[in-house]
């Protein structure tokens, strides 16, 4: 019976350890998670899912099909279904979940293995032995407290990665769309040019005939046409392409992908834009910044722990009960406390410290150096997002008038027979090109102002960090 009331006491010891709060949280089937949806809420004003079953996958599907079947999408739209059915964002909500499951490991304490052993004694082999042993107790009960709190690190870093991911997938997509928008807008813009050079062409042609053009002159304007349909062509695949990166971003397939984009990117706004406080917004809420200052507590508790734990690091501690029975039904008790110590050669103290010292030098320079470009990054995204909007709004308020007013007369000249067709068709070239210009420097806005959004919650996607 006492052998029984002392493996009883071990388990109880063992099971008094697990933190049950800890265990509560941790083992929640979406642990985390409610952190990631929030966070990805206010920076990105979409909802994140996280689908864990094929039923659930199935219905995100179905949900994202459901917005984009057949519809012109905005960047908004975009965006929210790609937080629900992009693959690569669940597989990072996996991982949130394994950390999880790690910090559950670990908040539930000590568990002990029970050794079996059965033999024979004597000629007739009737004695039995019945080992319950308890192993390696003693070192996790030392270490208890430290270990679960360096998981509850190591989680919080991994909630602050998912949501890191769930940013950068949005800025992504974000961007993708606006490439996209931008594409077809120039494709639109060329196509118009490349009808009114097409019947300019066939004038040059017929004249040609009659002999009031030469050769050199018809070659001139047909070359202006041909141009034309190759820029349309290359302008016509670049949509398309930027268009299916948009597509591989939300994770559609199949019969999803039948959707559409705007034909042209919204107008500039009326005031200009910029966040003069983007700097300090970025050192609040940067994601990069918060997992590599989880990674400097963590490098902290984890060498607290190992001078806690120094001296049983290199022991193979072993505590438990060995019973005895025999044949003739009596039973014998006797408590073991087994301990084989390696000994080492050298004091492992000071190079432990060492390295710690170390770890924690090289964390905390590389978040001081973060920092820096955090803030850095911060004040180019809005130098950027103005200075372009400033660039665009030139390009719309006084060359595109300026050569829609050029326009106007040399059609004027044109149509009094004041100016050949060739210096017609110059004309609508260089009207072409400022329309172009006018339509990039607008979509350079829509990238900058987007990177500005961005750059408070993380590192630009393809940026430099």
């Amino acid at each position: 019976m006492s052998a029984r009331l002392l493996g009883m006491a071990s388990l109880a010891l063992l099971a008094a350890c697990a933190d049950q709060s800890v265990i509560e949280r941790a083992s929640d089937p979406r642990a985390g998670f409610g952190f990631v949806a929030d966070g990805a809420k206010r920076s990105t004003g979409a909802n994140a899912a996280w689908a864990q079953t094929s039923a659930e996958v199935a219905a995100n599907e179905a949900r994202a099909k459901a917005l984009v079947a057949g519809k012109t999408i905005g960047a908004e739209t975009a965006i929210q279904v790609a937080l629900m059915n992009n693959r690569g964002l669940q597989a990072a909500y996996a991982e949130l979940g394994l950390s999880a499951a790690d910090l559950w490991d670990v908040a539930l304490g000590p568990r002990p293995s029970l050794e079996i052993g059965i033999s024979g004694i004597g000629e007739a082999g009737l004695a039995r032995s019945l080992e319950a042993v308890v192993t390696g107790a003693i070192l996790d009960l030392a270490t208890q407290k430290p270990r679960t709190k360096l998981a509850e690190t190591r989680f919080r870093q991994a909630q602050m990665v998912a949501l890191a991911e769930t940013v950068a997938l949005a800025a992504e997509t974000r961007r993708a769309w606006i490439d996209a928008v931008a594409a077809f807008e120039a494709s639109a813009l060329i196509g118009r040019a490349q009808g009114t050079a097409e019947a300019a062409s066939e004038l040059a042609a017929e004249l040609g005939r009659t002999g009031a053009m030469n050769r050199a002159d018809q070659a001139r304007e047909h070359v202006f046409t041909a141009e034309l349909a190759a820029e349309r062509t290359e302008a016509r695949l670049e949509a398309q392409l930027a268009k299916e990166q948009l597509t591989r971003l939300m994770g559609l397939y199949g019969t999803g992908i039948d959707y559409y984009v705007p034909d042209r990117l919204p107008s500039l706004p009326g005031r200009k834009p910029g966040r003069s406080d983007a700097e300090r917004l970025a050192l609040e809420h940067r994601t990069d910044l918060a997992i590599a200052k989880l990674e400097l507590e963590a490098i902290a508790q984890q060498y607290r722990l190992d001078t806690q734990t120094r001296r049983l690091s290199s022991a193979d501690v072993t505590a438990g009960v060995e019973i005895e029975r025999s044949d003739s039904r009596e039973t014998e008790v006797s408590p073991v406390l087994a301990v084989g110590l390696d000994i080492p050669l050298y004091d492992a103290g000071p190079l432990t410290s060492r390295r710690g010292a170390l770890e924690y030098s090289r964390a905390a320079h590389a978040l001081a150096q973060q920092a820096v470009n955090a803030r850095s990054e911060a004040r180019s995204a809005h130098a950027a997002v103005t200075g372009t909007y400033n660039i665009a709004r030139h390009w719309r308020d006084e060359v595109l008038p300026l050569r829609r007013e050029i326009d106007r007369e040399a059609l004027k000249s044109y149509n009094g027979m004041l100016t050949s067709t060739f210096e017609l068709i110059e004309d609508a070239r260089d009207g072409l090109e400022a329309q172009l210009e006018t339509a990039k420097a607008k979509a350079a806005y829509w990238r900058a102002e987007s990177d500005l959004k961005t750059v408070i919650w993380g590192p630009i996607p393809g940026g430099e960090e």
